[in-house]
């Protein structure tokens, strides 16, 4: 009983001088700074909406040879149609429009993805010479998202240190090991919004002129809060 008395002793003494050796960083000189970062990409992933209905042509054409057509185009524009080419909603064969009592025309809705600008401005034209012009944008997005976010944490901790070092260095000191490292809720990321998509080159002196479209670029915004002890 006296030995495990003892031993217990002991394994409080070997704690209580460890925790003497280790400083709690609030107990030691350090300074706190926040280091932020951004970047800006190129979205290389645009998703356009394109609705084909009968009622544009007033029945003249099936949905099936509107749809075939689409396709057609698209494929000459050197868009994959198995793969980059989707039917929005399996329910959209069964979209009808009432016009009359004995008028039913169908509808379809698809997602086009091109991955450039200019390839989206020669889908919107090309589907417009053949009778398509229900084209919209969706969306935007960047493939490597998750690669840039991270890109922009290590830019916005390299930016705390670089912060660190010339605050310390102003008074002959000198930045040690990171203490503490606070990630906030980020990175954010700021895309934009579907009324961003710029057309230019068309206009009315040249109506044969190949319009062409700009996206606003996308945004990676990242702040990290670092604790570095001041040597």
């Amino acid at each position: 009983m006296k030995k495990q008395i003892l031993i217990l002793a002991l394994f409080f003494v070997v704690a209580l001088v460890k925790g003497q050796d280790s400083k709690n960083f609030i107990d030691q000189n350090y300074i706190e700074v926040t280091g932020i970062a951004y970047k800006e990409v190129v979205p290389d992933e645009i998703y356009l909406t394109v609705q084909i209905n009968e009622k544009d042509n007033k029945g003249k054409e099936s949905l099936e040879k509107l749809e075939r057509d689409m396709l057609a185009k698209l494929k000459s524009l050197g868009i994959d149609t198995k793969q980059d080419v989707m039917l929005n909603d399996l329910t959209s064969n069964f979209k009808f429009y009432f016009l009359k009592r004995t008028d039913i025309f169908a509808s379809k809705e698809y997602t086009v993805k091109v991955n450039k600008a200019g390839l989206a401005g020669k889908v919107i034209s090309g589907l417009s010479d053949i009778g398509i012009s229900n084209v919209g944008l969706d969306r935007v997005e960047y493939s490597k998202e998750e690669e840039l976010k991270m890109e922009v944490k290590r830019m916005a901790i390299l930016n705390a240190k670089e912060k660190a070092n010339l605050l310390v260095g102003a008074l002959d000191q000198q930045v040690g090991k990171a203490l503490h490292i606070q990630e906030f809720d980020n990175p954010r990321v700021y895309r934009p919004q579907v009324m961003e998509m710029k057309v230019r080159g068309a206009s009315s002196l040249d109506a044969q002129a190949q319009p062409e479209f700009d996206f606003d670029k996308i945004r990676v915004d990242a702040s990290i809060q670092v604790k570095f002890a001041i040597d």
